[in-house]
């Protein structure tokens, strides 16, 4: 008697935890797919038009004065032809139905996303660097994290790495990093 209890009361948890859970499930796997859809559109969109000569490279980043001019001198002029830059800056003037916009949105997610590098490559899901935490350690005198993620983007992008005799302009140290 007292396992068939224990059997009964084991389905009405299982009935309950379902009978809650299924609204969720009802929103969440809609979202879900539409997500992946649209992640999956998106790339579409870039191989057809970003990508067919190769590697198409979108970099973002503002006017911070911690890293503006390091990024003016240092990376930007190393940028593959046909690369896009956006200025987190001037964002008011981008057009939000633009393709970069929309890349941008969809890679750069809403934390440490500025300064941000995505490069899209044919037939491949695109990658994101992340540049800001670099940054911030740089700003507090560890440069290593910064010529790390910079030495593997240009060598994601077959660029050769950069002599570290090099003249680079340092990220100021004396700016506070943007909230």
């Amino acid at each position: 008697m007292r396992a068939r209890l224990q059997h009964w009361s084991g389905r009405i948890r299982l009935a309950l935890v379902v009978v809650v859970c299924s609204p969720l499930l009802v929103l969440l796997v809609p979202l879900v797919l539409a997500y992946g859809l649209y992640a999956l559109l998106l790339h579409v969109l870039l191989w057809l038009l970003w990508s067919p000569a190769g590697k198409r490279v979108l970099f973002v980043y503002s006017n911070s004065p911690v890293w503006q001019s390091y990024i003016q001198d240092n990376i930007l002029p190393r940028l593959p032809h046909g690369s896009v830059v956006l200025n987190w800056s001037e964002r008011r003037r981008w057009r939000w139905w633009s393709l970069s916009a929309a890349v941008f949105h969809f890679f750069g997610g809403s934390r440490e996303f500025n300064p941000l590098a995505v490069v899209v490559r044919p037939l491949r899901w695109g990658r994101t660097f992340r540049f800001w935490r670099a940054f911030r350690d740089a700003k507090h005198g560890d440069q290593e994290a910064l010529m790390t993620i910079e030495a593997e983007f240009f060598r994601y992008l077959g660029l050769p790495p950069r002599d570290a005799s090099e003249n680079r302009s340092s990220p100021s140290s004396k700016k506070a990093l943007p909230e």
